[in-house]
């Protein structure tokens, strides 16, 4: 019978970390399993230059061997077992070779659970899950409680596992991918947040329904004991099965348990006591879908035992995540606005609502082989201008200028992003917001959302330096 995990004993083991990624998981896998003894090897299909951030994280750790800008099928069927990047896809003919060879495949992810002591609470959604993830650990700091931020959101806690105790409270963001790699363990945390779901990464997960199983794997292993916090506003969401307490959070007010928005102030129910409270005066971050974000963090935190005191100091001293809606500068009338973590066509969507101002907009990027219809007209119908980039431009082209009452300014092809920054400041008047939320991924022009944020940010402080 084929196994699903390895044995937790990693001394002298031989294991292969496919895929060192950018973002800490790799590296914190690596860091995990060199300080028990395992003999390391790591593959990645980039080069030294693209990965320079994870080696230099990696110095003086032991590592046996590197294999860098390629994989070999010898570094995976010798191993003992394999850790996988969870942007690997599942069908990859290396990882079918180990599971034909009885050789125990796992992530990052799976490795943290097996060891993690801690009480988990846990935020996925197609968009705005970062956000809320980071509300609610800045909350529940406020509680007097250890808390943990880890996850999706760049930080692997692995290399620390050790040190989080049963009482400690550990806040994830869990992506579908790896969701998807959790459910071999049969786990979903105690508390469990959605915060919407739309069609997103069909390139990775092949169908909706595979990529909504995933995300499901949040909820389908709790227990009576156990709470969902689900978007009543999202009528799917809403209806998704689970055997825990289920509470509602929205910006509509239904007078069911949970929290709502009733135009006025947070409105929170349970078990026949309602409490109000004026969240929307302690939240500084633009835009109703944000208002929704910060529900749900409260509804998490307030059913794990935080007071509206700590809901408070927790909004007001929140720090915004960077590549979120951040504004990078403002010179000339004109306001920077970094969005780029915006990777899919509902996120672009809430940020062009986020808006009064005019908007001059930066968007398109890798094909992740999603509808971009609905983001077509919308920034046809709220942008006064925008600059296309990427694989999807050519799309996104026709499908703007083809969108009904389209009177937005579309750029002509712009062959890097340097042209198309410059293109959308010429564009610009006083009073414009100047706003990169691409819906796309980034994979085509960029490392990483972080990457093309970084040089937006660059861009902006450039001009800001010298306006032309």
């Amino acid at each position: 019978m084929r196994r699903d995990h390895p044995s937790t004993d990693y001394h002298n083991r031989r294991v292969t970390v496919m895929g060192l990624g950018s973002f800490g998981g790799g590296v914190g896998a690596v860091k995990f399993l060199a300080a028990r003894g395992a003999r390391i090897t790591v593959t990645d299909t980039r080069t030294p230059d693209q990965l320079a951030e994870s080696l230099h994280a990696l110095r003086g750790i032991p590592i046996e061997h590197w294999r860098l800008g390629e994989h070999i099928t010898e570094d995976f069927i010798t191993a003992d077992f394999v850790v996988v990047n969870p942007a690997v896809t599942r069908d990859h003919p290396l990882l079918k070779s180990c599971r034909e060879r009885d050789i125990p495949l796992t992530s990052e992810m799976n490795l943290f659970w097996q060891h993690n002591r801690g009480t988990v609470l846990a935020v996925t959604g197609s968009n705005g899950k970062s956000t809320t993830t980071a509300l609610l650990h800045s909350i529940l700091q406020q509680t007097g409680r250890r808390c943990w931020l880890g996850g999706n959101l760049g930080h692997s806690l692995l290399p620390a596992v050790e040190e989080i105790a049963p009482d400690d409270l550990v806040i994830l963001e869990l992506s579908s991918f790896q969701l998807a790699d959790l459910e071999k363990l049969q786990v979903s945390p105690h508390v469990g947040i959605v915060t919407n779901f739309s069609p997103n990464h069909l390139d990775w997960h092949g169908t909706l329904d595979d990529y909504r199983a995933s995300k499901e794997t949040i909820l389908r292993w709790q227990t009576p004991a156990d709470i969902a916090v689900l978007n009543a506003d999202d009528a799917e969401v809403s209806s998704w099965p689970t055997k825990g307490l289920k509470l509602l959070f929205g910006l509509n007010d239904h007078g069911q348990w949970g929290i709502r928005w009733n135009g006025t102030s947070a409105v929170w129910r349970t078990a026949g006591r309602a409490l109000s409270f004026p969240l929307h005066t302690w939240l500084t971050l633009p835009g109703r879908h944000n208002l929704a974000n910060a529900l749900a963090a409260s509804a998490a935190a307030l059913a794990v035992g935080a007071d509206v005191a700590a809901v408070q100091r927790g909004i007001e001293t929140y720090q915004p995540l960077p590549h979120r809606l951040q504004l990078v500068g403002t010179a000339a009338d004109r306001r920077f606005y970094n969005d780029s973590l915006a990777t899919t066509p509902e996120s672009t969507l809430v940020a062009l609502d986020a808006f009064a101002d005019p908007i001059i907009l930066i968007a398109g990027g890798y094909d992740k082989q999603v509808d971009l219809s609905s983001m077509a007209r919308g920034i046809a119908s709220r942008t006064k201008a925008v600059a296309l980039i990427g694989q999807t431009a050519p799309v996104l082209r026709a499908a703007i200028a083809a969108a009904p009452q389209s009177h937005t300014m579309i750029s002509p092809h712009l062959p890097d992003f340097e042209t198309a920054f410059a293109w959308a400041v010429s564009q610009s008047a006083a009073g414009d917001v100047i706003l990169l939320s691409p819906g796309c991924a980034s994979y085509d022009w960029f490392r990483h959302f972080a990457d093309r944020g970084t040089r937006f940010e660059h861009l902006v402080h450039q001009w800001i330096a010298a306006p032309t």
